[in-house]
């Protein structure tokens, strides 16, 4: 029996505007403070060799160069705005050097707007090398995917819908105003929660940052990422003030969490 342990990869932590935004001349938007630089809300996942995108946000090139991502097995989309899907073009090098389709996974809503918006992927007509190779799956439940248990989220995002996604005992959880009743249940006995937390005030389908940590304090989460941050958000003066086991996430930042043994 081996125990695989689950790597997170924070590949963008900001809004879909990104930071800097541009023509904007604020503090945090001129700051030479890395970790006030948020590219579009992303992350990777990575367990048993295999690298599972959360999302192909708009900024993924840029994302995969500066992490020295070479592979892509699978895609778990959250939800079709273009700031978390406008990078799937950016699969195509993947695909043409493994030669082979990438599993992405998504509610069923989700993956018509896709095929919809991206419709020359998923053409019948075949003109290799100029578009991904994907394979869609529908998630209406929990699934497997590379020997462990994915468990989607139904989260509420405004007037609209998102899904996130938990694997063993983290669970990421963006773009989202509210958690249905029935999805609390999902989220219990985490070790580590990442969650939307636009700005300071209130947004309709945003978490704020006082309502995202009131979020992680039911659910007695020991470590809460917050994510998908606005320019708002200026890194080294708000950091200090958050409580005791929770963080502002930033590009590039890491973490593992041991998995179930498969």
């Amino acid at each position: 029996m081996t125990s695989p342990v689950l790597k997170l990869t924070i590949l963008g932590s900001g809004t879909s505007t990104g930071v800097p935004v541009l023509g904007c001349h604020c503090v945090v938007c001129r700051s030479t403070e890395p970790r006030n630089n948020r590219t579009r809300c992303s992350a990777l996942f990575e367990w048993s060799g295999q690298k599972i995108l959360i999302d192909t946000a708009t900024d993924f090139r840029q994302q995969a160069l500066r992490e020295g991502i070479e592979q892509v097995d699978s895609v778990l989309y959250t939800h079709a705005h273009a700031d978390h899907v406008h990078g799937i073009d950016d699969l195509r090098t993947f695909t043409l050097v493994s030669g082979r389709a990438i599993p992405v996974y998504a509610a069923p809503g989700v993956l018509e707007r896709i095929q919809g918006l991206f419709s020359y992927i998923f053409s019948d007509i075949d003109v290799p090398g100029y578009r991904p190779r994907l394979q869609v799956n529908e998630v209406t439940g929990p699934f497997e995917l590379f020997g462990q248990r994915v468990t989607p989220i139904p989260l509420v995002h405004g007037s609209g819908e998102s899904l996130g996604y938990r694997v063993g005992n983290l669970a990421y959880v963006v773009d989202c105003s509210a958690i249905p009743d029935p999805s609390w249940s999902l989220l219990q006995g985490l070790e580590v929660l990442v969650i939307d937390a636009l700005r300071f005030r209130g947004h309709e389908s945003h978490f704020s940052i006082s309502e995202a940590i009131e979020v992680a304090g039911q659910l007695r989460v020991p470590r809460t990422l917050l994510t998908h941050l606005t320019h708002d958000i200026d890194y080294p003066r708000h950091a200090a003030s958050l409580p005791a086991g929770v963080e502002f996430a930033y590009d590039g930042q890491t973490l593992t969490v041991p998995l179930p043994a498969i």
